[in-house]
C-alpha cells in the first residue's frame, strides 16, 4: 500500500498558528510523553519496515514515526486528541519491534506507555467501546471471575450453539470485537475450574534452587497444561517450586492498554503474594507477563511503600527458558519421535524485543535428541495477539495472524513452539481457519515430553 504523508487529510488539521487546544482535547500534566524522547526521533523511517500496523494499514500515522509526530503535536497543543488521533494510538500493537530496529535508540516503548493512559483519561470513548473495555478489564485479569463464565461458555460449546452462531455470522455484523473474542474461545476443560498445583512441589533429587512460579490469569484457565509441564521440568532439574495460592494477574493486560491505577493495584497484590518467601528466582512462562513483571520498578516508581520492593521483585523475575538455559538441564532427554522432528520456534514480541530473549529457547530445544529447528520468514513480525489487541482491533489482527501462520507453516515444521498464551490462542485460531493441523506447544511441554519419554508419533 502507498503510505500517506504526515499531513494527510485523514489527520485532523492543526489549529491556526498561536492557537491552543482546550484541555479536554489535549494531554494532561500527569506524565505526558517526554519531549526529550520525542526529539530523539530523527524521522529516518527505519521503523516503517518492521512496524506491523504500518505494514497492514499502510498509513504514516499508523507507524511509530507518525505516532511520535502526533504525540508532539498533542503535547504542543497543535493537534487535538480527537477520535482520529486516538485511533492512530490505538492501532499500535506495542510489539516493540521499532525499539529493536531504531538506529537512534528512540525509546518508543516509553512514549507509547505514557500516551496510552493519557488517551484513557482524556479521550471520551463511545459507549460500546467503554462497555467492551469494562467487560475485558473487569474479567480477564481475575481468574475467579473468569471461572464464573466458564460453565455457561462450556454449555455454549457442547450444546452446538457455538457452531450455529458461527455459521449464521450475525455476531460479526453486530460487533466485530465480540465476534473476534468468540472466535478465539478455546475448548474448556475440567482442569480450568481449579488450580491443581500445591503450594510447594519438592525437587526431584538434590535441590539446586528454590523458585516461585507465576500461574498467569488466562493461561491457567485456557492452557493449564503449560503450568503443569513447567512444574515437572523445573522439579526434574533440581528446583523446588513454590506456588502462592493468593497470586493473581501480573497486570500485563491492563498495562498494555493504559489502565494505570488498575495496573498498580494488581502489581502491588502480586508482590504481596510472594512476600516473605525466600526464592532464588520467580519463574514466568508467558512472555507478555515476564516483560511487564521486569518493569515493576518503573510501574511503581514514586510509590513510597512499594517502589523498593518492586525493584527487588523485578530483579528476581526470569523467563523459564532464560532460567533453564542459565542454570543448565541436569536430567536426561529422550527423542520425541522415531524420526527427526522439525520444530519452528515462534518469537513472541515481548520475549524478543522486550526481554531480548531469543537464543535461549532455541538452545533448550536443540538439546532434545532428534530435534531440527527451522526458521520462518519474517520471524520478528507480530502475530497480532498483543494482549487484547486481537479483540479491540480485529481487522489488523486478522491479517497479521494470517501472515504469521503462513510463514510458520511454510517451513514444513511438524510442530510450532510458542512461549506465550496470547500467541498460542492467535496462532491456533488461524491454523484452524487455514485448515492446517499443526500442533502448537509450549517449549516446556516439549521438554516435559522428552523428560518423561512421551512420543509424539504414537
Amino acid at each position: 500500500m502507498q503510505s500517506d504523508s504526515l499531513t494527510s487529510s485523514e489527520m485532523n488539521p492543526p489549529p491556526e498558528a498561536g492557537a491552543f487546544l482546550p484541555a479536554s482535547l489535549s494531554f494532561d500534566s500527569q506524565n505526558p510523553p517526554d519531549p526529550k524522547l520525542i526529539d530523539a526521533c530523527v524521522h529516518c523511517g527505519f521503523c516503517l519496515s518492521t512496524c506491523p500496523s504500518y505494514r497492514v494499514i499502510g498509513k504514516e500515522t499508523d507507524s511509530p514515526r507518525g505516532r511520535i509526530y502526533l504525540m508532539d503535536g498533542v503535547n504542543e497543543g497543535q493537534i487535538p486528541l480527537s477520535p482520529v488521533t486516538a485511533q492512530h494510538f490505538d492501532s499500535c500493537l506495542g510489539c516493540l519491534a521499532c525499539v529493536t530496529t531504531c538506529p537512534s535508540g528512540v525509546r518508543y516503548d516509553k512514549l507509547i506507555e505514557a500516551t496510552r493512559p493519557q488517551v484513557e483519561r482524556n479521550y471520551p470513548r463511545s459507549l460500546p467501546e467503554r462497555l467492551l473495555r469494562r467487560l475485558i478489564f473487569s474479567t480477564f485479569p481475575y481468574p475467579q471471575r473468569m471461572r464464573w463464565l466458564l460453565r455457561p461458555l462450556g454449555i455454549y460449546q457442547k450444546s452446538g450453539l457455538q457452531k450455529l452462531v458461527r455459521s449464521l455470522g450475525f455476531l460479526s455484523q453486530l460487533s466485530p470485537q465480540l465476534a473476534a473474542m468468540e472466535s478465539m474461545l478455546p475448548k474448556i476443560s475440567q482442569q480450568a475450574f481449579q488450580d491443581t498445583q500445591p503450594d510447594r512441589i519438592p525437587a526431584q533429587g538434590p535441590r539446586r534452587y528454590r523458585v516461585g512460579l507465576l500461574l498467569g490469569c488466562v493461561q491457567r484457565l485456557f492452557n493449564p497444561e503449560v503450568n503443569d509441564a513447567t512444574v515437572r521440568v523445573l522439579t526434574a532439574n533440581g528446583c523446588e517450586v513454590i506456588v502462592p495460592s493468593s497470586q493473581g494477574c501480573c497486570a500485563a493486560l491492563t498495562h498494555h492498554q493504559g489502565q494505570e491505577e488498575q495496573t498498580r493495584t494488581l502489581a502491588r497484590q502480586l508482590i504481596d503474594s510472594f512476600a516473605g518467601i525466600e526464592l532464588d528466582a520467580v519463574i514466568v512462562n508467558a512472555s507478555g507477563c515476564g516483560h511487564t513483571l521486569k518493569e515493576y520498578g518503573n510501574i511503581l516508581q514514586g510509590d513510597s511503600q512499594y517502589q523498593d520492593r518492586a525493584r527487588e521483585f523485578a530483579g528476581k523475575i526470569r523467563d523459564v527458558q532464560e532460567f533453564l538455559a542459565e542454570v543448565g538441564l541436569t536430567t536426561p532427554l529422550s527423542p520425541l519421535q522415531t524420526e527427526p522432528l522439525s520444530i519452528v520456534y515462534q518469537d513472541a514480541c515481548h520475549m524478543l524485543h522486550g526481554q531480548k530473549i531469543s537464543v535461549q529457547p532455541r538452545q533448550l530445544l536443540r538439546q532434545i535428541p532428534g530435534v531440527q529447528l527451522r526458521e520462518p520468514v519474517d520471524a520478528a513480525l507480530c502475530c497480532g495477539s498483543a494482549g487484547v489487541y486481537n479483540i479491540l482491533q480485529p481487522e489488523v489482527a486478522e491479517e497479521l495472524g494470517r501472515q504469521k501462520v503462513e510463514n510458520l507453516t511454510r517451513t514444513g515444521a511438524r510442530v510450532i513452539a510458542s512461549a506465550n498464551i496470547g500467541c498460542f490462542v492467535q496462532i491456533s485460531k488461524h491454523l484452524e481457519l487455514q485448515d492446517k493441523a499443526v500442533p502448537v506447544l509450549h517449549p516446556m511441554q516439549l521438554l516435559d515430553y522428552s523428560i518423561r519419554g512421551i512420543r509424539l508419533d504414537r
